[in-house]
């Protein structure tokens, strides 16, 4: 058997308590401006009607706001596999917190549409650039037997900030104008810079790497046409978006097919943009495919919750924020204790119950109805969010932990890449599924409420579905060994 193999970064925190103290403080910080940064992506979800109202736009212009985000995301994600390996970790952090608070800035004083959405474009770069470094980061400085711990505390991250967004904006807007969204977010990410600049100290090492021009280009248009094809789908519920939606994904499917190509070429001499060779790791392959549905569930669910909660059951912007304030604190709470757990227990006993909760909660979600009581949808969502809880720390620990040292910046990168394309998927094909529903419904004669609850449950219908593979996926899913030695994947 191979005897476990712990980064240099890590053995040289175990036999220093400084350089451990050292490390922790600049995970801590990581974590703290991740969780600013990806909070924003979701807190625009119920703004979008005083905006429109405000800015005198549709809601096809409007929903530009969520989609350009999501798009820079997808682009940007992808890169940072490169950018992880040429640049420190202070540079890095320092870019993106500088670029997020820019992007907040423009956003807070934009005078028009166009400039808003250009503050969302300049908000993400700087958003996709953080996940990334944090798991990095984490995977370099974090012993093995203490990943589990610690990623528990990313989970929050990833998990709670998406959850809470549309909370805090409903808050926000029930007493205050849409600009003070980012008004309240830009000191926080100005203080959070200012500690960094002064904190955060290069702790990885840097490779002098070149970056493929060809592969970035086949990335944004293999990774963008995809997302944005699928938020086209989304919007127009997959029937009216015409000619755009067929040539996005097809140039999105293109593009990806000779991204992946390139890439399986490049690795060969190590020049990949984004490393491939992580996927020979059973354990990570099925990791990214259980991170994939989850994400999808839980973002099509944080679209479609709040449009049943306020077109079906009538409840205000900040009732509706409310209502789903448990579950995000749910799986705030939760995750420290999942990621113990791990380190005891490994990812299969957490990873088969929570699979098996999130699907039980979307099955019992597609019972709603006009008249269906608060609680029971309330009830619904705290235990989606538990088992989300369950799955999402372990999913995170064993993927990343199952490939070598040397392939951390492309492991994180590839799951944050899943994590901007599942989200785009979960949400398009839930709001498509409950746009064609309710048109058809509206056609036969139902009164609206009763037509947009048709709709919603049919979308509820659909991610239960799917959830059913992420119960059988499940099973599958081991804890790797305590660390690998260079070229070696766990299976």
């Amino acid at each position: 058997m191979t005897e476990p193999v712990v980064t240099a970064a890590a053995a040289e925190a175990a036999a220093d308590p400084r350089v451990e103290r050292r490390n922790n403080r600049v995970i801590w910080l990581l974590l703290a401006a991740t969780f600013v940064v990806i909070l924003n992506e979701t807190i625009m979800t119920v703004a979008i009607p005083k905006l429109m109202d405000d800015l005198k736009i549709d809601a096809l212009a409007a929903q530009w706001l969520s989609t350009a985000f999501m798009l820079t995301m997808a682009i940007v994600i992808p890169i940072t596999g490169f950018l992880l390996q040429r640049f420190t970790t202070r540079a890095m952090f320092i870019t993106a917190m500088s670029l997020f608070s820019l992007g907040t800035l423009t956003a807070a004083l934009a005078p028009g549409f166009a400039v808003l959405v250009g503050a969302r474009v300049i908000q993400a770069s700087g958003t996709a650039m953080m996940l990334p470094l944090l798991m990095t980061t984490l995977m370099t400085l974090v012993p093995p037997a203490k990943r589990g711990r610690t990623m528990g505390n990313v989970s929050i991250v990833i998990s709670v900030a998406p959850a809470i967004g549309p909370t805090i904006s409903g808050f926000i807007l029930n007493y205050l104008a849409w600009r003070w969204i980012f008004l309240i977010v830009l000191p926080i990410a100005l203080v959070m810079l200012l500690i960094g600049m002064r904190f955060v100290e290069n702790v990885t090492e840097t490779q002098k790497v070149r970056i493929d021009v060809l592969s970035v280009v086949l990335s944004a248009l293999g990774f963008g046409g995809l997302v944005y094809g699928l938020s086209l789908s989304g919007e127009s519920g997959g029937t009216s978006a015409g000619p755009a939606l067929w040539i996005s994904l097809a140039v999105g499917v293109a593009g990806l097919a000779a991204f992946i190509l390139r890439q399986l070429i490049l690795q060969r001499s190590d020049r990949a943009l984004l490393d491939l060779r992580t996927f020979r790791s059973p354990v990570f392959t099925v990791s990214i495919v259980l991170m994939t549905i989850s994400t999808a569930a839980m973002f099509g669910v944080i679209i479609v919750l709040p449009l049943y909660l306020q077109h079906v059951l009538h409840l205000d912007t900040l009732s509706t924020g409310l209502l789903l304030l448990p579950g995000g604190l749910v799986m705030g709470l939760a995750a420290p204790f999942v990621g113990r757990l791990y380190d005891r227990f490994g990812p299969r006993v957490l990873v088969v119950p929570g699979s098996i909760l999130v699907s039980l909660a979307l099955w019992s979600l597609t019972l709603v109805g006009e008249h269906t009581p608060v609680p029971m949808v309330l009830a619904a969502h705290v235990v989606m969010s538990l088992g989300l809880a369950l799955m999402f720390t372990p999913l995170f620990t064993a993927g990343l932990g199952a490939v070598p040292p040397h392939l951390y910046s492309h492991g994180s990168a590839i799951v944050g890449t899943v994590q901007q394309v599942g989200g785009a998927a979960g949400t398009a094909l839930l709001v498509a599924v409950l746009s064609a529903q309710t048109a058809a419904l509206s056609a036969g004669g139902a009164s609206l409420d009763a037509a947009t609850a048709g709709g919603i449950k049919l979308a509820f219908v659909a991610a239960a579905i799917i959830s059913l593979f992420a119960i059988v996926g499940s099973f599958f899913i081991s804890k790797p060994a305590d660390a690998l030695p260079e070229g070696t994947f766990a299976h």
